[in-house]
């Protein structure tokens, strides 16, 4: 199929951008890599008057750790992400989650703001970013606003991001102790988008965890950040009854659908055997590095 007509934009800066997105408004739509974007254009989804293509603007595309957090431009592509050597000592759960999205082509083209802003339920990084607390940095000609993960997604391909805003950057908090997490995903081929998955992250302080994050992908309308199992294992030694209580939890948040893929029943209980396999996983290399 074919998309409807639309203008095209190719602004050379930043403010250029924001002055166009700020006079067009909901008309205009904000193209990165365009592996969400085309063939939402494509199926006749969105039928934006405008598309600014930011895919050429400069400095955005950077993966560095700055002021006790790790910023990630959003302009750097899924295989940035993939071939950063640093990242799989910094931030290993990304390096993780990389090798699951979609497949090559689309790596090479496709960018982690640009998926996380497209909000789809059953989307990767959406629900890595709130295991790992992290926040979106919007600009718009008004100034900037920090986003934490945390509330940004509110229904199918819905945010709170305004339509004059910009995502610039994912800021992604650094641990301050041993931490380690883990991106377990059931599909049904290669590429595909879940049926399930889950991102757990966790921090030790000495024998306890001392913080925890666990989102949960394509079990809701949105990426699911299931608050009270993190609850249960903060302040918590890692035992087997704090671990199984915990995954419980997390498949209690989960708010499946019968479909082609499985009935809500197997989809919680995925939920339920993929956060004990993430949290042994995590807590495990969070011990690797506390060595």
């Amino acid at each position: 199929m074919f998309p409807a007509a639309f203008d095209y934009a190719a602004p050379a800066t930043l403010v250029e951008a924001l002055a166009l997105l700020k006079q067009r408004g909901d008309d205009a739509k904000i193209m990165a890599g365009g592996q969400s974007l085309i063939p939402m254009l494509k199926l006749r989804f969105a039928q934006p008057a405008l598309v600014i293509d930011i895919g050429r603007l400069p400095a955005m595309n950077g993966i560095a750790r700055h002021n006790g957090h790790l910023s990630i431009g959003a302009l750097a592509r899924h295989v940035d992400i993939e071939r950063n050597a640093d990242l799989a000592w910094l931030c290993p759960i990304l390096v993780d989650t990389v090798h699951w999205i979609s497949d090559p082509l689309v790596r090479n083209r496709g960018t982690m703001a640009g998926s996380v802003c497209h909000a789809d339920p059953s989307g990767d990084w959406g629900s890595v970013m709130l295991a790992l607390d992290a926040s979106l940095i919007a600009r718009s000609e008004s100034g900037e606003r920090v986003i934490p993960a945390d509330g940004f997604f509110q229904g199918p391909f819905t945010t709170t991001l305004r339509p004059d805003e910009i995502v610039t950057e994912i800021r992604i908090p650094m641990p301050k102790g041993p931490a380690g997490g883990a991106y377990n995903k059931l599909e049904r081929k290669v590429g595909d988008f879940a049926t399930v998955a889950v991102a757990v992250h966790v921090e030790l302080s000495g024998s306890k965890i001392a913080k925890a994050g666990i989102g949960l992908t394509a079990v809701g309308p949105t990426n699911i950040k299931a608050t009270a199992a993190e609850k249960a294992l903060v302040g918590h030694e890692p035992t087997d009854e704090v671990i199984v209580e915990a995954a419980r939890l997390a498949a209690e948040a989960a708010e499946p659908k019968d479909d082609i893929r499985g009935t809500a029943a197997y989809k919680k209980d995925i939920v339920r055997v993929y956060v004990l396999r993430g949290l042994r996983t995590a807590l495990g290399r969070a011990r690797e590095v506390k060595a």
